[in-house]
């Protein structure tokens, strides 16, 4: 059933829903240059008696290996290290590392697929996916996943996934245990080397190897710059991301045939055209057409959402995006990471500049299935100056933390945090990225990626994305105030 204007804006006006709503006001970040609030300073004192009573852990404390700044007693290991760490087959780990999840592996263990963000020919990157024998897609591409295996007295393995895609980003874990990689490159075969068309969501199962034989593109998701995927587990659809721009790009919902179960494998049986792809045409509490999610100013704003078909999925002319005309549907700049939680879908535009209408660094949206709207959570209003430490840009990958609130992997301008979100929206850090990749005289620190827990919740992970550094972080964990 579609959601009109005028039903959203009769059922705001009686439940109070709209562009009204806001979170506590330190959190609001409305005013050019303003930024949402965060509870603990960065390297104080005073910073650290703010942790004891609010959100968040306390300072940084530098790191004397240059790699990672955390609070005080939290710790890190390095689990994966491009050019050092090698795979089960001796092949050095493969680099750029991105969205990643974990899973309960047998005999104990913890199980990770890690996305490897590398685009166009593989004789561009040092280390690229291997191409291990019946797991490649198409043997020019340098991208891929791996999979990473901690055994409970610590030593670790990794395997390849799936190799021989393109620009892996992020992604999604499935609800029946899988990994959903996303390709955020769409090249056509004959394009920049490449022998098969990419811009497709693959499925890597972390368990069973046997699974991940002869690669199939889920060509139902559609064909375009993925970002990242979740599964309603109680209605069956998937939720995707696109990261484009010129014009903006999409968040899509893809509705799965009448009678489809969900399990592993299942979707190789589906046909490239199985389901709805559809695309969002949002209304605010007036009823009034929303033509880009950067229009929210206000950490609780509502929009109501109907869905509008997608003409031609796999943009055999025209990219998806640039098939909807003016009015027709609702964009975002750089829509990246996603997670499914509380009954419904937390995705992130990364940033706003001038191809929007409203600058901004950074939101964090929640789609409710069952109201049909968007809510926004956490916005960053435009960080003045990037390179000092403290303010927070550039959301990326994202997940919700077992002890409340969102944990967000920046990647911004200047300095790079991993960073918490209580759910009024207060943001406050957990680690900063010490691994100067740059000169002493220019600084560059490299994007975090890949953030997520372990099953248990005891553990942190994430990645640096260059050179491609999978960490894991333990610590005193607290439940986190609103």
């Amino acid at each position: 059933m579609s959601l009109t204007r005028r039903d959203f804006a009769r059922t705001s006006a009686i439940t109070g829903a709209g562009v009204a709503l806001a979170g506590s006001v330190g959190a609001l970040a409305t005013a050019p240059n303003a930024l949402a609030s965060y509870d603990t300073d960065t390297d104080s004192a005073e910073g650290a008696a703010d942790a004891r009573h609010g959100a968040g852990y306390g300072p940084l404390v530098p790191d004397p290996r240059g790699i990672l700044a955390l609070p005080a007693g939290f710790s890190y290991r390095i689990i994966t290290y491009s050019g050092r760490t090698k795979l089960e087959s001796g092949e050095f780990t493969p680099s750029n590392h991105d969205g990643t999840a974990t899973f309960d592996g047998p005999r104990g263990t913890t199980l990770l697929v890690n996305n490897h963000e590398l685009k166009g020919p593989r004789a561009n990157w040092a280390h690229p996916v291997p191409l291990t024998e019946g797991l490649v897609y198409d043997p020019a591409a340098a991208g891929g996943c791996t999979v990473v295996e901690i055994r409970p007295d610590g030593r670790v393995a990794e395997w390849v996934g799936i190799a021989g895609t393109s620009t892996n980003c992020a992604g999604g874990r499935t609800p029946w245990g899988t990994w959903l990689t996303c390709e955020e490159n769409s090249d056509r075969a004959g394009t920049n080397g490449m022998t098969k068309d990419h811009g497709y969501v693959f499925e890597v199962d972390p368990v069973d190897r046997r699974a991940n034989r002869d690669p199939k593109p889920l060509k139902f998701f559609g064909r375009y710059d993925h970002e990242a995927v979740v599964i309603d587990p109680r209605r069956g659809h998937a939720y995707l991301t696109e990261d484009a721009a010129g014009p903006n790009g999409l968040f899509f919902r893809w509705t799965p045939p009448k009678g489809f179960a969900h399990g592993p494998g299942k979707f190789r049986g589906l046909a490239d055209d199985a389901g709805v792809l559809q695309a969002p045409k949002c209304y605010d509490s007036g009823g009034r057409f929303v033509d880009d999610l950067s229009r929210a100013t206000r950490i609780g704003t509502v929009y109501g959402v109907d869905w509008v078909d997608v003409p031609d999925r796999d943009a055999r002319t025209t990219p998806v995006r640039k098939q909807f005309g003016a009015g027709e549907v609702t964009r975002a700049r750089k829509l990246e990471g996603m997670w499914w939680a509380d009954g419904g879908a937390y995705l992130v535009s990364s940033y706003a500049r001038e191809e929007s209408p409203v600058r901004h660094d950074g939101q964090v949206w929640f789609y409710d299935p069952k109201r049909r709207t968007l809510t926004l959570k956490v916005l960053l209003g435009v960080n003045p100056d990037p390179a000092k430490d403290g303010a927070f840009d550039g959301p990326d990958n994202i997940t919700v933390s077992p002890y409340g609130g969102l944990v967000i992997a920046e990647d911004g301008e200047g300095v790079q945090h991993l960073f918490g979100a209580t759910d009024s929206g207060r943001t406050y850090p957990i680690a900063r990225n010490e691994l100067n990749i740059g000169t002493a005289e220019e600084p560059e620190y490299s994007e975090f990626a890949g953030v997520t827990f372990s099953p248990d919740g005891r553990t942190l992970f994430a990645s640096i994305q260059t050179p491609g550094i999978l960490l894991a972080i333990t610590g005193p964990w607290k439940r986190q105030k609103r």
